[in-house]
């Protein structure tokens, strides 16, 4: 008879952002449990399980962006064999702009066991407060730090429906809130969450503009923006009746074609298929 196979797995685990309290009872139970601690900053690590008044009872290694390569063959070795891998980082879930996405991923092709402690999370937390709809969101990791980029991928949010959800630098956030400014329109609703569940906790709301000339004044602490989906633009109706035209040569039917360009609202069926239908006698 075969011996059973070694039951190792990864455990992410989110951290509290802020309050100590915030930590779950299986949060608490992994750290003292867990064969291999792998940490985001190793110091954090210990003060955390000190606040909770436990002790980390495996293996504590660093577990960081400049490291995740490196470190990543031998945490999936030992899992391999056996372990129980936690992965922690300094705050909120791993994987979220935060180390862990190489080492999940590691062990989805090893065929290897991940599983999760659910917990607080910047994002989530952001978009309940802020009070923009929160039905369907995106969440857009870290705002580009140089400005030209900054400037095209705030472009790419303008036209986009839902509710946007990002994280920025506080020596970055004036900056990136007036370049939105230009590009979204000074009129879209956002909010700024500043220091979410610690003492200081603020949550700004109001338009980009008015954000802006708030954030000119300087912020401090860990800052998440949510900004408010964009509404369609109104198209040309030329420019619908040549993207049909285009779709009916790729062997769409012509009602098809009008209703795929129109699923949007930027018109209706009937006006679109009238226009196309005067446009060809026009030829």
């Amino acid at each position: 008879m075969n011996p059973p196979e070694p039951a190792g797995a990864l455990i992410l685990a989110a951290t509290p952002m802020g309050q100590v309290d915030d930590a779950s009872l299986r949060l608490r139970a992994a750290l003292a449990s867990a064969d291999i601690v792998a940490a985001e900053d190793t110091r954090r690590a210990r003060n955390l399980a000190a606040a909770l008044d436990l002790v980390i009872g495996g293996t504590l290694v660093s577990y960081y962006d400049q490291v995740e390569a490196a470190r990543t063959p031998g945490l999936i070795r030992a899992i391999t064999e056996g372990s129980t891998v936690l992965l922690i980082t300094d705050a909120g879930m791993p994987s979220v702009s935060d180390p862990g996405f190489k080492l999940v991923s590691a062990c989805a092709d090893a065929g290897l066991r991940v599983t999760c402690l659910p917990g607080p999370s910047a994002v989530t937390t952001a978009l309940a407060v802020s009070g923009l709809p929160s039905e369907r969101f995106c969440f857009e990791g870290f705002a580009p730090r140089r400005p030209g980029a900054r400037r095209d991928w705030l472009a790419g949010l303008a036209d986009e429906p839902r509710t946007a959800v990002f994280f920025d630098s506080p020596h970055r956030l004036a900056a990136t809130l007036a370049e939105a400014v230009e590009v979204l329109g000074p009129d879209r609703r956002a909010a700024v969450c500043r220091e979410l569940t610690k003492t200081y906790e603020e949550v700004r709301r109001g338009t980009l503009a008015e954000l802006a000339e708030w954030a000119g004044d300087g912020v401090k602490g860990e800052i998440t923006v949510v900004v408010a989906g964009g509404t369609a633009r109104p198209r040309a109706m030329a420019d619908l009746v040549d993207e049909v035209e285009r779709l009916v040569e790729g062997g769409l039917r012509l009602k098809d074609a009008c209703a795929a360009v129109t699923q949007d609202g930027a018109a209706s069926r009937r006006e679109v298929y009238q226009a196309v239908l005067e446009h060809r006698q026009a030829q």
